[in-house]
């Protein structure tokens, strides 16, 4: 992330498998961050980032690599470059935004120069160290020059773009946003159509907060279904153990066992060998798929920069009458469980515990409430809200509208607005 004193600077520590350090690995170099009494510099020649090849700095090699070329090649391994090439040639349009982030490059090079689609459809492909000036997140609110044109008359076939860091991404189709939990969904339902997929998947892993429409395909298919933690470090140990190939989360990151993180691109081309594999658009293949699995109405209502200290006594307050609520009514809606979700790992068999309290309600709906951040600047309450619509003809409702009794119901468990002062969410996704 960039940095600066007004920048959200930050390093992400990777491990040996290509994933985020798990908790045991970051809770060491805290410990040890805490007795370190000195550091060394070795104060060597600038080294030369743009030509290819080793150099030598201070007895160490330096190895500069072009990442955009293995990473072609390993996705030509995955997906039927051919079949998407000829989906370009029949006059298929879409849109990428790089967002002036680091898939410019690989998106670039990917779509265009070796899946032939125009010049032109990768836009704002150049890397800036401040994104332009914009905020490189693939969401509805930072990407709604892309979500207009989609919704508009001239819209092309396909709409994508990714994020920052390249590991997260969004899907629209002409006239319809997929969220990413239907992503994670279709995808899996819909992977087999791609030759790195085509003997099926192990195990689908999603995070809590989640929706459910992944279940309902794991379920069907006869694999595994893990829900863990948010964090894509609790998926590692999955895909480590062969347990899982393809893993989501509700804030727009999908991947699978290729790597150890997830990956905003491969998402996008996924997408594009299942069109072509498919020859349908995507809002013929989002609503076939809710025909056949029904449809997962879901929002995340964020409160952001609450008090720290009433973030903390609501979800306090909450957890103390979670035993009570199973069989109450709320907003005529009647609350068959209730818990503090703890993730017990199936591999190393850790435990992770307090991620997030779950209500759920008779017919298969769900409100989750989590914080997240509880820095100087307050803390978020992030309310997740989920619906489950197995009748087809109720599945064009609009989604505020569909969740509106779950909404009435958080509010009347949690009393936020009372304890926060807020009427309503800072950001509704």
């Amino acid at each position: 992330n960039p940095g600066g004193p007004h920048e959200d600077f930050g390093i992400k520590y990777n491990v040996g498998n290509g994933g985020p350090a798990p908790e045991k690995v970051t809770e060491a170099v805290f410990a040890r961050s805490k007795v370190i009494d000195r550091y060394l510099i070795a104060d060597g020649p600038e080294i030369d980032i743009d030509t290819i090849g080793s150099v030598g700095v201070e007895g160490m090699e330096v190895e500069v690599v072009d990442p955009v070329t293995d990473y072609a090649a390993l996705m030509e391994t995955l997906f039927d470059f051919q079949a998407i090439s000829g989906l370009f040639r029949s006059g298929f349009r879409m849109v990428f935004d790089a967002m002036h982030a680091v898939t410019g490059p690989y998106a670039k090079e990917i779509l265009e120069n070796r899946l032939g689609a125009p010049d032109g459809t990768v836009r704002n492909f150049v890397p800036l160290p401040d994104f332009g000036g914009h905020h490189p997140d693939p969401n509805l609110v930072h990407a709604k020059d892309l979500y207009d044109l989609m919704m508009s008359a001239e819209a092309p076939d396909f709409g994508a773009a990714s994020d920052g860091d390249g590991d997260r991404n969004l899907i629209v189709g002409k006239g319809i946003f997929v969220t990413p939990s239907d992503s994670l969904a279709l995808l899996a339902a819909n992977a087999h159509l791609a030759p790195g997929y085509r003997s099926g998947l192990k195990g689908i892993a999603r995070s809590m907060p989640t929706s459910a429409a992944a279940d309902r395909v794991a379920e069907k298919l006869g694999i595994g279904m893990y829900e863990t933690p948010t964090g894509w470090k609790f998926f590692g140990n999955l895909l480590d153990a062969g347990m899982a190939t393809i893993c989501g989360e509700e804030s727009a990151g999908t991947g699978s066992d290729h790597v150890r993180e997830k990956d905003g691109l491969w998402a996008v081309l996924l997408w594009l060998n299942v069109l072509a594999a498919r020859g349908e658009s995507v809002k013929d293949i989002v609503t076939a798929h809710w025909r056949e699995f029904g449809r997962n109405y879901y929002s995340r209502h964020d409160y952001e920069a609450i008090e720290t200290d009433v973030a903390n006594a609501l979800v306090a307050d909450l957890r103390g009458k979670l035993s009570v609520l199973p069989g109450l009514k709320f907003a005529g809606l009647v609350v068959e469980a209730a818990d503090d979700f703890a993730y017990h790992d199936p591999v190393d068999g850790s435990v992770s515990s307090n991620q997030g309290i779950r209500i759920l309600f008779q017919g298969g709906s769900r409100v989750v409430l989590r914080l997240s951040g509880t820095g100087t600047a307050g803390a978020t309450l992030r309310v997740y809200i989920e619906r489950y619509e197995p009748d087809p003809a109720r599945h064009g409702m609009e989604t505020q509208a569909a969740l509106a009794d779950l909404i009435r119901a958080a509010e009347e468990i949690a009393g936020i607005a009372a304890r926060t002062g807020r009427a309503a969410p800072s950001v509704i996704t």
